[in-house]
């Protein structure tokens, strides 16, 4: 197994006892686990294109629910309430998700194909370039439509707050839309022109409609992140697209109104 799928594995996995600190488990959980594993097997089983189609198609389905916290049996706890990190902020609540990590394992563990080949230094060169350039034109955007304004701060919760994003929220993330998604367009329209950027921007725009719970600004904002995140992904693998996510979403938190005005 690359060092790189052993890395990922290993933050997950440390991102899963924290949060199973701060909640439980039931029974239920046992059959989601179970379906997960189904569709791993059919995916690294099999070659048939009907059963390995199968097992895409019901991990996507049981992805769906672990992240809209639809699938019963996980407990998260909450571990800020109703906090304004500065007086004109929104009030911010944060969980410790059980449930979102498996979406990270199995992908790690099925799709090892999410794990591009690079070396340090282009990851480095990649993350240099995609993280300050796509964190300004997205704040700089945010900014500029009124959801955020200069606030540096650095609250008493910003280490569960980085700790969470990192482990839990942008690498589960980056597995699923630069790595599941990005990663296996690019390889189903590998025959198509510029089937790269397609990839890329179809990613993206997955990306964003994930955000549809916290309305259009919120989805133009991530869509726009996530070409950056995508580039960073192409040039420079998923460490490069995990330090351009986590950097922006640090960024905002520390310097600017988190998660946004109050309205």
């Amino acid at each position: 197994m690359p060092a790189l799928r052993w890395t990922a594995l290993s933050l997950l996995t440390l991102g899963y006892c924290i949060a199973l600190v701060y909640g439980q488990l039931s029974i239920t959980v046992s059959v989601t686990i179970g379906l997960l594993i189904m569709a791993g097997i059919c995916l690294t089983q099999f070659t048939h294109w009907a059963v390995r189609t199968f097992g895409h198609l019901l991990f996507i389905a049981l992805a769906a629910g672990l992240a809209s916290h639809w699938l019963p049996g996980f407990f998260s706890a909450r571990v800020i309430a109703a906090t304004r990190f500065s007086p004109e902020a929104a009030p911010f609540s944060m969980y410790l998700n059980l449930d979102k990590p498996l979406i990270g394992f199995w992908i790690a563990l099925a799709c090892p194909w999410v794990f591009t080949a690079v070396t340090l230094r282009r990851t480095l060169t990649t993350s240099s370039l995609t993280l300050p350039i796509t964190t300004a034109i997205c704040l700089a955007t945010a900014a500029g439509m009124g959801l955020i304004g200069w606030v540096p701060k650095w609250p008493e919760q910003g280490g569960i707050w980085a700790l969470n994003n990192l482990l839990l929220v942008t690498l589960t993330e980056e597995l699923v839309f630069r790595g599941y998604i990005q990663g296996g367009l690019t390889r189903l329209l590998n025959r198509v022109p510029g089937h790269e950027a397609l990839a890329i921007l179809l990613a993206s725009l997955v990306f964003g409609l994930s955000h549809y719970g916290a309305g259009w600004q919120w989805m133009l904002l991530a869509g726009m992140a996530g070409v950056g995140y995508g580039i960073a992904y192409r040039f420079g693998g998923l460490p490069a697209a995990i330090v351009t996510h986590f950097g922006l979403n640090l960024v905002h938190f520390s310097l600017f109104t988190y998660p946004m005005f109050n309205r």
